[in-house]
Formats: C-alpha cells, structure tokens, sequence
C-alpha cells in the first residue's frame, strides 16, 4: 500500500514490525480507533464513539457551566451533539471546542460536573474515565471485542503520528491491549469498567 495519497498524519499497514500491527482504519482494525462508530452506553449516557465521548467532556453541561456563560463565546454545537458524532466530525467539534478553552485559558474538561486536568502530567480522572469508557465499548460491541482478541499477542501500534510525551489517555492501543490481556485470561476489569467519584475531590 503505497505512502502516495495517503494524509500527512497517517502510519499505514505496511509500517508494523513484526510483531506489531497498526490499527489502521483501511481494514477491520479500524474497529478499535476512538473514530469508530461503535456505540455504548456509559453512567447512563448513549455516545456514538468513543471520540465522541472524548470531545463532548470540552462543551458545556448546562446554561450554567462556566464555559457557557463566558462572554464573547460561541459554542459550534452543544454537549449532546458531540456525544453522537464520530470520527473526523467528533474531532473536528473538539478543535473547536479547545479554541474556546484558551480564550478563557482553561485546561480542565469536565465530566458528570466536574473538573478534570485534561493533560495531566500523571494520569489522573481523565485517564481513568477513557479506560472505563473503553471497556464499555468493548464490552457492548461484540466486534470490537472479536478484532482485539484477534490481534493475539501482536503489540498494537497506532495509525497516527502522536508527539513522544503524548499523555496516557492518549496511548488508546496501551489501554487495548491491557483490555486485551485480561480478556484473553478471563479475568475482570478490576474495577476498570467502571467510574466512581468515591474518594475523589469535587471541584464542580
């Protein structure tokens, strides 16, 4: 497959090593990319992808979150848009939404009413909401669960250039194969399908 009409961002197939595969969105293994739409349901709430769920904790609540009420700015869609939305359209809604957040010089995101560092220098509430959230959409989409067990003990690689530093939320092929592994063992998600503010700081 060559390189040659293929975006700038994109690793392709043939770039794995052995040992490797790149979840690349040109086959099956696209199942596994935050853009598929892969739907589930999560602390109550239905999204279409796990991008989806991903952009939407950058748009307002409600009328009274403090990114509503921040003179000057306009909202592309709301909260519930985002949360249908897949691939590149969720992700667009998201750069839109971060133009938002330096205006007001923000780097929180928040989730069920609170606030959440969204690039954290150790992964925190962020980190683990995505964790949990991708376990869901596993575990309720028998396909995803299918083409990640298919992938055996290759090391799953992305099909985009990410920067070296990328945060832990970002590394969606390390929290896969982690799924992958307790999976493959049978064993639970130790807690990782799941979310609890128990114990936690409210910051609302």
């Amino acid at each position: 497959m060559p390189q040659e009409g293929a975006p700038a961002w994109e690793i392709l197939p043939q770039a794995a090593k052995p040992g490797e595969v790149i979840l690349s969105k040109r086959n099956e293994l696209g199942l596994l990319s935050n853009f598929a739409p892969t739907p589930f349901v999560f602390h109550g709430r239905s999204y279409a992808s796990l991008e989806g769920f991903w952009q939407a904790m950058k748009y307002p609540e409600n009328a009274d979150d403090a990114r509503a009420t921040f003179p000057g700015l306009k909202w592309e869609y709301t909260r519930a848009q985002v949360e249908q939305m897949t691939s590149f359209a969720a992700k667009r809604a998201g750069d839109l939404a971060e133009t938002n957040m330096a205006a007001m010089k923000i780097t929180w995101v928040t989730f069920e009413g609170h606030r959440i560092e969204y690039r954290p220098l150790q992964p925190g509430d962020h980190y683990h909401l995505i964790v949990a959230a991708t376990w869901q959409k596993v575990l309720q989409n028998p396909n995803v669960r299918r083409v990640l067990l298919s992938t055996g003990k290759l090391v799953l690689k992305p099909d985009h250039y990410q920067e070296p530093d990328a945060p832990a939320a970002w590394r969606y092929y390390d929290i896969l194969m982690d799924i992958r592994k307790h999976l493959q063992n049978n064993l639970s998600p130790d807690g990782k399908d799941e979310f609890r503010w128990e114990s936690r700081k409210d910051d609302r």
